[in-house]
């Protein structure tokens, strides 16, 4: 959350102030783009470089040195930023100024939500529908409706498994994050925010901790009830 980044550099902890200056700080939260410029001033201030690099891959991306970053970061400081997170990172683009690495991961998550969504959906209609959802699967994913989170998240879900990383908790932080931006910016997000309201039922069942693709429980639940 904002709160906890602005707690460690710049709150209770402090750490800016235990920097030498010169000290490049790279942010991989997935925070707010108001508060990347918050942190880039203070670092600036105290003589220190700030960049907002939010990742994405999920828990097998970090593990396996597959990440992609999302930087926002003043031109110059670009190259250290590669050099640095070489190790992790299987992608990695300048977005622009400060926030617009963060602005870039929200409209990554402003998909993602999307994608599972509908993934949940498909899924369950092909249930209903009598069909073989492995084999419904292997059959579209070949097409237009093909994504990463239909070739690596349909069988899990349909095995009722959702122990796969990146948590409904922390999916509603991001969506929420996401909310806020368009507010400012004046755009509509009616399926973001749809899901966003899906998820805080998950939520509401005690799912919080089950990763993203538990929007397939909720529809099966639904019909339980």
């Amino acid at each position: 959350r904002d709160e906890d980044v602005r707690d460690i550099l710049t709150g209770q902890h402090n750490a800016i102030a235990a920097m030498n200056r010169g000290t490049l700080i790279i942010d991989h939260t997935t925070t707010s783009a108001f508060l990347a410029e918050e942190m880039a001033s203070a670092a600036k201030n105290a003589g220190l470089r700030f960049c907002d690099a939010p990742v994405s891959g999920g828990q097998q991306g970090a593990i396996n040195g597959q990440l992609s970053l999302m930087v926002g970061c003043d031109a110059n400081d670009y190259d250290d930023v590669r050099r640095i997170t070489a190790a992790y990172t299987r992608t990695i683009e300048r977005m622009g100024e400060i926030g617009s690495g963060q602005k870039t991961k929200m409209v990554n998550q402003i998909c993602v939500a999307g994608l599972i969504q509908a993934l949940a959906e498909g899924l369950h209609f092909a249930e209903k529908a009598g069909l073989d959802r492995d084999k419904v699967m292997g059959v579209i994913a070949q097409g237009a409706a093909g994504s990463w989170q239909m070739s690596n998240r349909h069988q899990t879900m349909i095995a009722g498994e959702y122990q796969h990383g990146f948590a409904i908790d922390w999916m509603r932080k991001d969506l929420d994050i996401c909310l806020e931006e368009a507010l400012r910016n004046n755009t509509d997000l009616p399926v973001t925010r749809l899901v966003n309201d899906y998820y805080r039922e998950l939520q509401s069942m005690g799912a919080g901790r089950l990763d993203t693709s538990a929007l397939l429980l909720r529809l099966q639940n639904k019909d339980e009830n």
